[in-house]
């Protein structure tokens, strides 16, 4: 075959490009159709609109103690550019304070703090990185096979190794939770609603899985033997704390699946001491099957060092009866130390001291430094009764779609019949589902609007194999999420005056489990899960079945966003003003350091006592762009 001109080749990408685009419009074109009477068929039971401020103002009375409380939106932002051979990572967070006052016969009234981009909190740290060591630091070019070892089989080029690096967002992410958990626990700031531009859910299950690869930790991870109290941190600790989502109230950790072993360590943590018996006691656990399963995490957990047994009673080694505040303590440290040191006692902030000698914090190190602080904010909030609240944006997420309707469809929780061809018929994305069923009922469905909340443990369950009511499969390898700790819906808060066609972008709000107002017998489903020895164990989740099942919460979370709506910024219609200023704010910031990294290349360069050493010190891109500039530079 032979090529064709240049003309011709674009000629052909043009044609390809309209083909591919024309089928997607017609694809979609299809899905919308199908969309007309989904409100009457499904959504008419599952939206709840006109949100009562009566309610919210009682609700956020009896919630927070008060009717006038202090919020704090976070936002990030982060920068990475090569100086030389060196790349230079920036990540911070920065906070929008204000105070929101609960009326009873008219909407929240919403009042921020005065100079909040100068005198507002905000973290941030800068690191430097040769970009020979990145490989070393950043979990991006870990092997897995060869956790000792460099990777040969991934190019390490330079300009892949700048273009893959992800230290400046771990840095950001680090610095996000922690500046949260900052605020949770300032006695003057008094921070009662922490609003986040994250989904919570999601987050906690990503940085699990960042650091779930153990055979990485020994090899990777030097917070492993930082010591605390002059005591090494070990991987049983790490272990525990990746879990550590104790809420006696809402019966967390499960003792089923995987949180089994949590389980039984925080029991006996409470406890003291007990015998096999009483443990099974504790757990309600009769199976038989279900016995053996304890059984074996028993013996499991002495082999591994947690449990002492002796006279058949078991007891918790006394070392990880104080890993939780351990754990808290490491991750104060090193986070005040990051975010706050001025003089740091390393040659760079991401160094800690270890047996003397220094080590890098790798990403590893912040995935699981940011996972821990995520968890104490968790804490905090329960413990304080503050609303800790995710708002995400842009979402490409399918579980109402694909999960939570046709469990519900077949468990007979629906009070709509639904095939799944017809749910296969609709838009690929939840947000595009519910936003294009908006603006087709623009008569029935007027923002403000929510859909029910369920339980977040939705998204790691599918339907039965067997299609079995009251049974459920983990999605992956049959494991299902930790149930009862976060709950999901989509909202929709604002609509133009003049045309009602013109409404604000679907949101993705999930928000942490309250046991008081959410752990309530008519809010509670059961599945069980058969695992592959052929034990069935119960999957207690959270799901406000339809519009009718009272919500205080939510509504009370509803009230603050729609409160939280701007209607005076078209940048930010129908988002949320205190993330939206945050966000701002880290804008400037980020602007700002970017000016001192930039100037601070200008000044390298035109260093005379550089001047020898530049051509060499830059790299062969750094030097043609200059050129190039320079060239289309006019006289």
């Amino acid at each position: 075959m032979e090529l064709s001109p240049l003309s011709d080749a674009v000629k052909r990408t043009c044609n390809v490009l309209k083909i591919g685009a024309s089928m997607q419009v017609l694809d979609y074109e299809q899905r919308f159709s199908s969309l007309r009477n989904f409100y009457e068929s499904l959504l008419s039971n599952l939206i709840r609109m006109g949100f009562n401020n009566e309610e919210a103002f009682k609700t956020a009375k009896e919630f927070f103690g008060a009717t006038s409380v202090r919020f704090a939106g976070i936002d990030g932002t982060m920068y990475s550019r090569p100086l030389f051979d060196l790349v230079v990572f920036f990540g911070g967070a920065y906070a929008s304070t204000g105070t929101i006052t609960f009326c009873n016969d008219k909407p929240p009234i919403v009042k921020y703090d005065e100079r909040t981009a100068r005198q507002g909190a905000g973290i941030s740290s800068v690191v430097p990185i040769y970009v020979n060591e990145i490989p070393d630091v950043d979990q991006t070019f870990f092997e897995v096979s060869q956790p000792d070892e460099v990777s040969l089989g991934k190019p390490l080029t330079e300009e892949s190794i700048i273009s893959n690096a992800t230290v400046a967002n771990w840095i950001m992410t680090f610095a996000e939770y922690y500046l949260a958990y900052k605020l949770a626990v300032d006695s003057e700031q008094k921070i009662r609603i922490i609003l986040l531009d994250r989904s919570l859910s999601i987050e906690r299950a990503s940085l699990l899985y960042d650091t779930s690869k153990r055979i990485l930790w020994e090899a990777k991870s030097n917070i492993l033997g930082y010591k605390i109290d002059g005591e090494p941190i070990d991987a049983n600790e790490l272990t525990l704390a990746r879990q550590h989502v104790y809420n006696e109230s809402l019966g967390l950790p499960p003792p089923r699946a995987d949180y089994l072993r949590y389980a039984i360590v925080n029991l006996l943590r409470r406890k003291g001491a007990l015998t096999k018996k009483q443990i099974l006691e504790e757990f309600d656990i009769k199976d038989e099957k279900r016995v053996k399963r304890v059984e074996r995490s028993l013996k499991n957990l002495m082999r591994k060092g947690f449990l002492n047994e002796k006279n058949e009673v078991y007891t918790l080694t006394p070392k990880y009866g104080r890993t939780w505040e351990r754990i808290k303590k490491l991750v104060t440290n090193i986070g005040d130390r990051f975010f706050f040191a001025e003089n740091p006692e390393t040659s760079n902030l991401m160094k800690i001291v270890k047996d003397g000698e220094e080590h890098w914090l790798t990403t590893l190190d912040i995935a699981f430094l940011t996972l821990f602080t995520l968890q104490m904010l968790m804490d905090e909030c329960w413990n304080r009764r503050i609303l800790l609240v995710g708002v995400t944006k842009d979402t490409a997420a399918r579980d109402f779609k694909r999960q939570l309707i046709p469990i519900m469809h077949n468990n007979d929780l629906l009070k709509a019949n639904i095939s799944q061809e017809k749910l296969e018929k609709l838009p690929n994305t939840d947000r595009m589902i519910l936003q294009s069923a908006s603006i087709l009922n623009t008569d029935k469905i007027t923002p403000p609007w929510s859909l029910i909340e369920y339980d977040s443990a939705f998204r790691t369950m599918v339907l039965d194999k067997k299609n079995r009511k009251g049974y459920v499969l983990g999605a992956i390898k049959n494991k299902i999420g930790l149930e009862k700790t976060f709950l999901k819906t989509y909202v929709q808060l604002s609509q133009a005056r003049t045309d009602p066609m013109l409404r604000s972008n679907v949101l993705l709000v999930d928000r942490l489990v309250y046991p008081e107002y959410d752990y309530k017998p008519e809010n509670l489903v059961e599945f069980w899960n058969e695992l592959s020895d052929g034990t069935k164990e119960p999957v207690e989740v959270i799901l406000f079945v339809d519009k009718d099942v009272p919500n205080k919460l939510q509504s009370l979370t509803m009230s603050i966003l729609v409160a939280m709506a701007p209607s005076n910024i078209p940048e930010a219609f129908g988002h949320n003003t205190p993330l939206f200023i945050a966000d701002k704010i880290a804008k400037w910031n980020y602007s700002q350091f970017k000016r001192v990294v930039d100037t601070t290349a200008e000044w390298i360069l035109n260093n005379h006592k550089l001047r020898k050493f530049i051509f060499y010190m830059s790299t062969f891109r750094e030097r043609r762009t200059a050129i190039e500039t320079a060239r289309r530079e006019h006289i």
